[in-house]
């Protein structure tokens, strides 16, 4: 890249992806919707730090060089002057994306590689909402960006072949090994993790074993890092099931349909891991009980 990365949302992902970013050795600039915003979101970022230090993961020599890759600002013209690429990751809601990465694209350079973070939302959806049809690829990373090994890139119809490989080549810079596929909704990930979630909830919902069980089945059974109840919970109930809905509206496919369960539980507001409780129960620091 010749010039900085640009985060637009000091959020989970942002945050994740700022940090990771910076520790490649990539320039970056935070944006959020104010200065303070974004500073908050920075300071989120040096307790990591300082707790990675401590862990022995990072040197305070290669946290000071992090650091200082850094900078924040408010999402404005004057915030992408000499900005290569940016990479929205605000909440899953494509009205807000969609006014977000017009104004960047009406500030940006001509040249600016735009980017959506989102996990779920077609990205020719969001491209002809913004105004962006031929300029925005959807840049998936997995959350959080230091641990995750890969970046799925998605491709609407007609893009041109020279963004393509700029945005590949972000992904190589980011240490990601990088898969390209056809934009769709739910890509390629999202479907394949979110059809698996919804089927073990459809499970439990029938009594056929306990949460523990079913998620014990594909950690011990399979070898998934986690299972697909408390993966569930980790993304959040509240968007699992704004995606499933999203992908059973656009699919007419069943397997996309929600289960009743998830609906009751996002109801009760017992939405995952933020929440402290969603199928399983978790403490203040976000750790399963």
């Amino acid at each position: 890249m010749t010039g900085p990365l640009a985060v637009l949302g000091p959020g989970v992902l942002g945050l994740s992806a700022a940090q990771w970013a910076a520790e490649c050795g990539v320039e970056v600039r935070l944006l959020g919707r104010d200065p303070g915003h974004a500073e908050r979101g920075l300071r989120q970022l040096e307790d990591r730090w300082i707790t990675a230090i401590r862990k022995g993961l990072l040197t305070p020599a290669e946290v000071d060089r992090a650091r200082g890759r850094i900078r924040t600002g408010a999402l404005g013209p004057r915030a992408l002057d000499g900005v290569s690429a940016l990479l929205e990751a605000l909440p899953e809601a494509l009205d807000g994306k969609a006014a977000a990465l017009a104004s960047a694209g009406a500030w940006g350079a001509p040249d600016l590689l735009l980017l959506s973070g989102t996990s779920a939302l077609p990205i020719s959806d969001l491209a002809g909402a913004a105004g962006l049809q031929g300029r925005l690829l959807g840049f998936h990373l997995f959350v959080p960006v230091p641990r995750m090994g890969v970046v799925e890139i998605a491709v609407p119809p007609g893009m041109p072949e020279a963004l393509i490989l700029r945005a590949q080549s972000l992904g190589q810079s980011l240490r990601k090994r990088v898969v390209t596929v056809k934009d769709q909704p739910g890509f390629a990930a999202a479907r394949m993790a979110l059809a698996q979630g919804l089927e073990a909830m459809r499970l439990l919902e029938a009594g056929v074993a306990t949460a523990q069980d079913l998620d014990a089945l594909m950690t011990l059974g399979y070898g998934h890092p986690v299972g697909p109840l408390e993966l569930s919970d980790r993304v959040g109930l509240d968007l699992r099931l704004r995606i499933a809905e999203g992908l059973f509206q656009a699919s007419g496919d069943p397997r996309f349909a929600p289960p009743e369960l998830l609906r009751e539980k996002v109801a009760r507001g017992e939405t995952g891991r933020a929440a402290g409780r969603g199928f399983f129960p978790w403490d203040a620091q976000g750790r399963r009980l």
